[in-house]
């Protein structure tokens, strides 16, 4: 009977234990309430005590937690529509003013934390361009939003560490007529660099037809003056062949006569043999 009623006082003890004490972990802050009104937020990790059925304990993650929002669409300052796709890196800096705010649901600090993060984001998308906001100067909207969201955020009880911008497009229907805007001017800078190159080609070929004219009018000229030195030369070199010995000359003609005419083996000439083109064949006497 005793070890009946030492096990149970043992039961007692452990159930009475287990509803009077509650743990924070390292990573946990909690507030302890009592009759519904916060008596204590400043729980330290450990193991801490508790008035049963009187006071209750919350406990809050205090680690980095990310916040990953549904992509929402935004107005440039040229009016101009574009889909951006973002997330948050926050956590809880104060775990009263959390509570109070989402009523301690971080599902519901999220969606009020987006919509301050969204009005940050509008603001900034409103005062640039979408040149801008896609190319250049998507690192100071990130710090931009990141401190106003910030500032934002601790009325929530939260710290805003970071605001990242994962993408940035533009609806369907502007990005279709963007991307025929793009092939337009792609277009028209093609046509102007070949309109150019046609036109240095142009110029390149006629200077070369030019030089080519220079060169070969030079060229020919020189030649005529050579033929024509040649050619006194030649006829230099005749005339004192014949003053020296004209029938030598004369038969040194026909030799070339004969020549040009017997060149193929098909020539045939029908001539009088008595001709003075044969007088060296019918007459050998005449050579000297």
């Amino acid at each position: 009977m005793a070890k009946q009623i030492s096990g149970l006082i043992g039961v007692l003890f452990l159930i009475g234990f287990y509803i009077c004490t509650f743990r924070v972990y390292e990573y946990q802050n909690a507030i302890l309430f009592q009759l519904g009104k916060i008596e204590r937020s400043d729980l330290k990790p450990g193991l801490h005590f508790k008035l049963p059925f009187v006071q209750n304990v919350r406990t809050f993650d205090l680690r980095l937690q990310t916040l990953d929002a549904e992509p929402q669409r935004f107005l440039t300052g040229e009016k101009k529509d574009v889909i951006v796709d973002s997330f948050a890196r926050w956590r809880i800096n104060d775990v009263v003013q959390f509570y109070k705010s989402s009523d301690g649901d971080p599902r519901r600090a999220g969606f009020l934390l987006s919509q301050k993060i969204n009005d940050s984001l509008r603001s900034e998308f409103g005062k640039r361009t979408v040149q801008e906001v896609v190319s250049g100067d998507r690192g100071a909207i990130m710090k931009s939003v990141t401190r106003i969201a910030n500032e934002r955020g601790l009325d929530l009880g939260m710290e805003v560490l970071d605001v990242r911008l994962k993408r940035i497009d533009l609806p369907t229907e502007v990005s279709s007529n963007v991307y025929e805007r793009m092939r337009s001017e792609r277009s028209r800078v093609a046509r102007e660099f070949r309109a150019r190159g046609d036109k240095e080609s142009m110029t390149i070929r006629a200077d070369a037809d030019r030089q080519r004219t220079v060169i070969s009018a030079e060229a020919y000229k020189d030649a005529q003056e050579m033929r024509g030195f040649g050619d006194a030369g030649a006829a230099e070199i005749y005339a004192k062949a014949y003053n020296s010995d004209p029938e030598f000359y004369d038969f040194y003609r026909s030799l070339d006569a004969y020549k040009s005419a017997f060149n193929s083996k098909n020539d045939v000439l029908l001539l009088n043999p008595d001709t003075e083109f044969f007088k060296y064949f019918v007459k050998p006497s005449l050579i000297k």
